[in-house]
């Protein structure tokens, strides 16, 4: 079953905000961290509850580990329907919370 992935605007500016910072240290990791990105969100399409389950009450919302050098990104994303997964937020595995 495929499901349609799709990114709320806070998603797309974390995507942003996180090239953004790699933009400015090093052009390559920067197109390799999108690439990586891209590459987690297609999986989404074919195996959403794969992920792990967020830590709230809710067994649609997860998170999946998106690995990139010695770290890596997190995405919170839910699954809305036997159709649709809505990627909520991204953020580097460093960073504190979701923005």
């Amino acid at each position: 079953m495929n499901y349609q992935v799709r990114y709320t605007r806070e998603a797309k500016e974390d995507i942003e905000r996180l090239y953004v910072f790699l933009l400015e240290r090093d052009i390559q990791s920067a197109r390799r961290a999108k690439i990586a990105i891209v590459k987690a969100m297609k999986f989404l399409e074919d195996f959403p509850f794969a992920c792990q389950k967020s830590s709230s009450d809710n067994p649609f919302l997860r998170e999946m580990l998106i690995p990139f050098g010695n770290s890596g990104y997190v995405a919170l994303f839910e699954i809305e329907d036997k159709k649709t997964v809505t990627i909520l937020a991204i953020r580097h595995q460093r960073e504190e919370d979701y923005h």
